[in-house]
């Protein structure tokens, strides 16, 4: 683990001191192959589900490679995040509700994309800092984790403070929903370079009518008309709804009073929980930290929906997509306390035995029933993997 940190050390400014052209070679190919460097960190990220189980140190192994896709996944999110921004208005994809306001606090507030950033890069690494802490003992893990998430909880409070008591996103970041082929498409013809610059472009008789017509004289591109049989479709997908016209930062109502108290509870209950778990980590089997931890995250849902019931015109039914969506979010969330604490080492962890010795022996389930085994030993052992915040 030590040549390892080593080598880490090592190479980490190294690469921070490669030439600007290497990184911006670097960055023109990932916009040009796009596509092929998706399907790359799939593939990366499916290999981690396999990895647990197969040598020693086998979970070390195989977050340390989720974990640094996870990173190189968040940079390259940056650099096509700017190509589509360089792209014409034509040709760039309809963002989400979720990126739109995403990006505007990002672009509005350094801090706040600052902030973002460090919260994304801890949510990523912080089940190998949670394993590297364990070869030190339980008490410097549960330290660690306590850690982490306090200065999660600190990060959290400070976007709230920033966006003016809006309820927190997550992730809070926009998130990738670029289409490949058209920036490879783009990055073939015409387009802008990372660095803002106009490159030349192709002739538009040597560019595929198959997809959009460039007008000669403005530049500006029309897309091809629907197929016949799609055009219903076609239309829908044009049609602006109400929270396409708001301005970004109304995408989400801010909230007082009680509001703003369930949002602090929900960012708070998992420094609550992680201290409850330390206290009380020699007992796996208490119920006290479980029921602790759901109490005061089910009733900070609770709390929000009332406010929303009182505060807003139609009650819930006013609420915006982006908003029903995170609430959607967050009650699925309310699902993993299944496999916390108590809850697992007592119901849980007997019926994912009972689960397993059922699929035993039998064409392709026995291979399902190995995986789930493999990972079982990250419930029984970490904090991290059933983390939801």
């Amino acid at each position: 683990m030590s040549s390892l940190y080593k080598q880490v050390s090592k190479s980490v400014p190294e690469a921070l001191s490669l030439p600007p052209k290497w990184m911006d070679m670097y960055g023109d190919f990932i916009i040009k192959n796009a596509s092929a460097v998706s399907q790359i960190e799939s593939a990366l990220r499916s290999l981690t589900y396999i990895i647990p189980g197969r040598f020693r140190d086998a979970e070390i192994a195989s977050e340390c490679v989720h974990s640094g896709v996870q990173l190189l996944s968040l940079y390259h999110d940056s650099l096509l995040a700017r190509a589509v921004a360089a792209l014409p208005v034509t040709r760039r994809p309809h963002p989400t509700p979720h990126n739109r306001y995403t990006r505007f606090w990002t672009q509005k507030s350094p801090t706040y994309r600052r902030l973002a950033l460090m919260l994304q890069m801890i949510q990523y690494t912080e089940l190998l800092w949670e394993m590297a802490a364990k070869r030190k003992g339980e008490k410097m893990r549960w330290r660690v984790v306590v850690l982490l998430e306090v200065i999660k909880s600190i990060c959290r409070l400070l976007l709230l403070r920033l966006t003016n008591s809006r309820p927190l996103l997550s992730p809070p970041l926009p998130q990738r929903e670029v289409d490949p082929s058209t920036l490879e498409e783009s990055s073939n013809s015409s387009s802008v370079s990372l660095d803002g610059e106009p490159v030349i472009e192709t002739p538009p008789s040597e560019r595929s009518d198959d997809a959009h017509w460039t007008m000669p004289r403005t530049g500006l591109s029309m897309p091809s008309l629907p197929d016949s049989s799609d055009i219903s479709s076609y239309l829908l997908s044009k049609v602006l709804t109400a929270d396409d016209i708001k301005p970004p930062k109304a995408l989400l109502h801010r909230v007082t009073g009680k509001g703003e108290l369930a949002e602090i509870m929900y960012i708070l209950r998992p420094v609550i929980y992680a201290i409850a778990m330390q206290h009380w980590s020699g007992d796996k089997k208490s119920w006290r930290p479980w029921l602790l931890g759901l109490s005061i995250e089910y009733g900070a849902r609770q709390l929000a929906k009332t406010d929303f019931q009182e505060r807003l015109a139609g009650g819930l039914r006013g609420l915006t997509q982006l908003e029903r969506e995170e609430l959607r979010k967050r009650g699925w969330a309310l699902g993993w306390w299944a496999m916390r604490g108590a809850f697992y080492e007592n119901i849980t962890k007997a019926w994912i035995h009972s689960f397993t010795r059922k699929l035993k022996g039998k064409p392709l389930l026995d291979l399902v029933a190995g995986v789930i085994e493999d990972y079982e030993f990250l419930w029984d052992e970490y904090y991290f993997p059933t983390a939801t915040l």
